[in-house]
Formats: C-alpha cells, sequence, structure tokens
C-alpha cells in the first residue's frame, strides 16, 4: 500500500500493466459482481490454479484486489482506488485531446469559411 502513495507514476505503471492481460481483465471484472476465491476465477479460462494464483498476484501487487484467506480458500475483492487513479490520468488526456480536436474542427470551419467567399483561381488548359 505505501509504494502505491509514495510513487504514483510507478502505481500507474503497475495498474496498467496488470490490465494489459485480457485474463486479467475478465477475472477484474468477474470481481465487480462481488468476491471469488482463486478457483472460481480460474474456472472460466481452463486454468490451473497455480496460473490463476500468478494473475491474482499482479492484480494483487497492483492495489487492483485485495485477498484475504479464509481456511484453504484465497477470497478475492476489487479495491476501487487504483482504477480511479487510472480514470482519472485516461480522462486528463481525454480532455487534452477533445481540446486540441476541437480547435482544429474551428479552423477547418473557418477555412471553409473563407474558401466558400473566394474564388478559386481557375487555371487553363494550354495545349502543345
Amino acid at each position: 500500500m505505501l509504494r502505491h502513495m509514495a510513487n504514483p507514476e510507478s502505481s500507474l505503471d503497475d495498474v496498467f500493466h496488470a490490465l494489459s492481460d485480457p485474463t486479467r481483465r475478465a477475472m477484474l471484472a468477474s470481481l465487480a459482481d462481488g468476491e471469488r476465491n482463486i478457483g472460481e476465477l480460474a474456472e472460466p479460462f481452463e486454468i490451473s490454479f497455480a496460473a490463476a494464483s500468478k494473475h491474482v498476484k499482479v492484480l494483487e501487487s497492483a492495489g487492483l484486489i485485495r485477498r484475504r484467506i479464509e481456511g484453504r480458500s484465497h477470497v478475492c475483492r476489487m479495491e476501487a482506488g487504483p482504477l480511479a487513479a487510472a480514470d482519472q490520468w485516461l480522462r486528463f488526456y481525454e480532455r487534452f485531446w477533445s481540446a486540441r480536436l476541437d480547435t482544429l474542427e474551428q479552423l477547418l470551419q473557418q477555412d471553409d469559411a473563407t474558401s466558400d467567399g473566394m474564388l478559386l483561381p481557375h487555371r487553363k488548359e494550354t495545349r502543345r
């Protein structure tokens, strides 16, 4: 937990790395519906407990999930904080690019308006 607070850039790297894998994204999506044990997370993918556990460790190290042990079962739940931080980072760039594209659209509209009022020179064909 301290690692994520101490270096936000590093934690974003961890979050995006964890989200880069489709299996981990699907596991995280299933945790949005509630807690699951590792066996339940592994089931839709027909992967071993060991493989699922490795995916869970990546999600856990990114702070995207918390795991607790109940007897012999490892129960996982989603943590919203790191996803909110990634969303905030993405929204900054969404606003940035939206503003840039709006400016480009305005420039193109101004150019169209200027072109509509002008007759462009017509070149005569010359025959040789």
